[in-house]
């Protein structure tokens, strides 16, 4: 087989490097795995004398980057997700930011994805989508454990206020789409963590997403932010140049 081809079908186009040992190469997942038997007896001791090379765009660890727009950096947020506490141990106004726009990245969804209007939401013509917000908030904390220890009445009030506020980036008077989000949060994994919060707190799918597909993305993304996908299999690569 040529140094430069894949691992399985000894082609070369857009080549991929196993994220563990940044060795072997392949041209698609598909060949990845059908490769793993193989590839997993000598994966490890790869690893521990690679260096990456000059030709690697960029290591995908799935620990999510430091956002620019949060007080606190928090890790692994999927598995947080995956076991209800993904606000827990975060500042106050970052929990009232995520709960925020974990509303309005629902509303968003369903507009774009099924083509409905939030009810009570500016997409169905209201000024804000306060009252949409309010009964978003009431079902959260009806989820024993996804709320922090320190929230109570007095804390949902200044939720609520930071909300309604007429500027800002969290005013429900403004729609956003996953751009939007991915550009404010300087992560682009963020609208997914949005998402699959809202869908765990909420207990019903994501706008537009079949029953079951959540979990499964969210069982995907948290193996990969614990270095491993069932099996050992890295299902992360890492981009190499032509």
């Amino acid at each position: 087989m040529a140094d430069n081809t894949c691992a399985t079908c000894n082609k070369a186009p857009n080549l991929k490097r196993c994220a563990k040992c940044l060795k072997t190469l392949y041209c698609s997942r598909d060949c990845q795995k059908a490769d793993w038997k193989t590839h997993k007896k000598v994966c490890a001791q790869q690893a521990g004398s690679s260096t990456p090379g000059p030709k690697i765009e960029h290591a995908n660890t799935y620990k999510n980057p430091r956002s620019k727009c949060l007080e606190k950096h928090i890790p692994d947020p999927f598995t947080r997700i995956d076991k209800g506490a993904y606000l827990h141990d975060r500042p106050e106004q970052d929990v009232y930011t995520l709960l925020i726009d974990a509303l309005r990245m629902r509303e968003a969804d369903m507009y774009k994805m099924q083509g409905r209007n939030a009810p009570n939401s500016v997409y169905s013509g209201a000024g804000s989508s306060i009252s949409s917000f309010t009964d978003f908030l009431t079902r959260v904390e009806q989820k024993r454990g996804y709320l922090p220890t320190w929230w109570n009445a007095d804390k949902r009030k200044e939720c609520l206020a930071l909300g309604e506020a007429n500027e800002g980036w969290s005013s429900l008077r403004k729609k956003v789409v996953k751009d939007d989000v991915v550009k404010h949060y300087g992560d682009e994994r963020m609208p997914m963590q949005l998402r699959m919060f809202a869908e765990e707190a909420l207990g019903e799918p994501a706008p537009g997403t079949p029953a079951g597909a959540g979990k499964s993305m969210r069982s995907m993304m948290t193996m990969m932010e614990s270095g491993g996908a069932g099996d050992g299999l890295q299902y992360s690569m890492m981009n190499v140049a032509r």
